[in-house]
């Protein structure tokens, strides 16, 4: 459960910031490989409005296989997870190839910690 709510916490603060993205917010090096520092180009911007849907799906799957919540189908759940964990897995190393220093920097370790705290919901529940 602890993992769980480690994952929420922290997917929530990276949908804040993609929202901000979306919005205008002059962070643009932090994300899509830093090739438009400051306010991202409308693409961009509709792409991080969207990453916060998707973000939205993955805290209730966690939350689901956590047993915090009863949304999915077992079945479903227990494959939706693994789904998120190579997701953010393959995230991770995006990140960390990204030209942008700020993104590698900062978005790396947030990609790390979200992939191994849904790992850890994946095997554990928890």
């Amino acid at each position: 459960m602890i993992a769980a709510i480690g994952f929420v916490a922290l997917i929530t603060v990276l949908a804040g910031f993609q929202v901000a993205l979306a919005c205008g917010a002059p962070l643009g090096q932090f994300a899509w490989g830093g090739q438009h520092p400051g306010t991202l180009p409308i693409a961009f911007r509709i792409g991080s409005a969207v990453s916060v849907l998707i973000y939205g799906f993955f805290a209730t799957i966690v939350l689901d296989q956590a047993g915090l919540i009863d949304v999915y189908p077992e079945a479903f759940a227990q494959v939706a997870i693994w789904f998120v964990v190579g997701f953010l897995a393959l995230g991770m190393l995006a990140n960390a190839a990204s030209r942008s220093k700020p993104e590698r920097v900062v978005m790396t370790p947030v990609a790390l910690v979200l992939a191994a705290l849904s790992f850890v919901v994946a095997l554990t529940g928890g």
